[in-house]
């Protein structure tokens, strides 16, 4: 066999690949954007990367690319581009654009923009609702036909529950996965973070955790009577984790994703009244980070996804109280997890791999997350054990909204394959 153009040897690299059981050192090989034996190559070009990770391309299920409509806070090009840069070879687009993805011809417009200027493979949610107003039913029959991988009104919470069980009805119809932001309105309110101790102390009003968790508690009930995956985004309580938990058990077609930055910092940080910890669900006290770490730990949360919400600097420069909610991810989130879990021995590499992989490919059934002969040659290589400080300054994103500028973490991307070529690189020769 002849060598093609194309065709790579990743040498002696610790192959991690949860979907099929591999941890150990080996060699990926890649010919005409997919994985092959290695004996399959003849004049490969050989990168060893020695002391590296090799792992399936990352998957990101949760980002804003803004476009159409706020291309000042991001484009389908800067988004995807950070993307790459963190390590993410595919993302979700989520459909809280302007106008709303919740028609066939701006998914085209999506699609088209994604192909053309994106260097990740870019998949498009659709509003499960028309225009994200939670009141009448998307047209999901044409959505489908449109190629949409999954149905979300992230940004907001679907309040009446006889419009969500139509939704999800019609969902499993079609095969389509439902993404759901979890929390009542009422509750919520004006709120602006966790209700908690520092809520009193800032004088701040709260979100209650019961807000998330009387639609954790809908959903559940919702997949159970209907029978169809429902998938709660950016988990943030105990009680959430507790209900997912128990749901699946039962055999309940519901999952769970959780971020970075919830798992990373607690409500404390809101004393400085920086902006950049304000998200949407908040930023939550200790005890319900140690719930969302033992979710992940014990296989109830099988999901880290950035929720990459880019806003320009003008934005997030108000009060507190009336700055939008959403932080930046992309380029952060695979150093922020190694550094707050794996290193911190709270989940094994192949456990961590598997939230960015296996899981997020299970929602949405989709044929990635995988070292397989004859998979596409996704590829993510990364350094677990390289120091770096994260700086805002050198972010591919056009937004720079971080909690985490100036953080030492370990854990560093080397190298994003996507179809078998290069996006990113730090590595010589590549």
């Amino acid at each position: 066999m002849k060598g093609g153009e194309g065709d790579i040897l990743f040498s002696n690299g610790r192959v991690v690949d949860p979907a099929n059981g591999k941890d150990r050192k080996g060699d990926v090989a890649v010919s005409g954007g997919k994985i092959v034996k290695p004996s399959q190559l003849r004049d490969p070009r050989v990168v060893d990367v020695g002391g590296l990770v090799v792992s399936p391309g990352l998957i990101d299920m949760h980002v804003h690319l803004r476009q159409p409509g706020r291309t000042d806070k991001e484009t389908i090009r800067t988004g995807t581009q950070a993307a790459a840069a963190g390590g993410f070879t595919t993302v979700l687009a989520m459909p809280n654009t302007s106008p709303v993805t919740d028609n066939p011809g701006t998914i085209e417009y999506v699609r088209r923009h994604a192909a053309e200027e994106g260097v990740v493979k870019v998949l498009v949610a659709a509003a499960m609702t028309v225009g994200q107003k939670g009141e009448s039913m998307s047209s999901i029959g044409s959505l489908k036909k449109c190629g949409v991988a999954a149905l979300t009104d992230d940004g907001s919470c679907v309040q009446n529950h006889e419009v969500m069980r139509h939704i999800v009805e019609y969902a499993k119809t079609f095969s389509l996965p439902i993404l759901d932001h979890c929390e009542d309105a009422n509750l919520a309110s004006d709120g602006v973070m966790h209700e908690g101790k520092w809520s009193v102390l800032l004088g701040l009003r709260g979100i209650p955790a019961a807000a998330e968790e009387l639609m954790v508690a809908r959903d559940i009930i919702l997949s159970e009577i209907v029978g169809w995956k429902i998938h709660i985004q950016h988990i943030s309580t105990r009680g959430s984790v507790r209900m997912v938990r128990e749901a699946r058990k039962r055999g309940v077609p519901v999952s769970a994703e959780v971020t970075p930055h919830h798992l990373a910092i607690t409500d404390e940080v809101i004393k400085s009244f920086d902006t950049n910890y304000k998200v949407s669900p908040p930023i939550r006290s200790s005890n319900h980070i140690e719930a969302l770490v033992e979710g992940l730990a014990d296989g109830t949360i099988t999901c880290i996804a950035s929720d990459h919400a880019p806003h320009t600097e003008t934005e997030k420069l108000v009060e507190f109280d009336y700055a939008p909610n959403g932080v930046i991810g992309l380029e952060t989130a695979l150093t922020v997890c190694l550094t707050c879990l794996y290193h911190k021995k709270l989940l094994s590499l192949p456990e961590l791999v598997s939230k960015f992989t296996v899981g997020p490919a299970e929602v949405l059934g989709i044929n990635a997350g995988t070292l397989d002969i004859g998979a596409n040659a996704d590829i993510t290589i990364f350094n677990p054990d390289e120091k770096m400080t994260v700086d805002k300054s050198k972010f591919r994103s056009k937004s720079r909204n971080t909690p985490f500028h100036g953080w030492d973490t370990r854990g560093r991307v080397c190298a994003t394959i996507v179809d078998g070529k290069p996006v990113f690189s730090r590595i010589k020769g590549l």
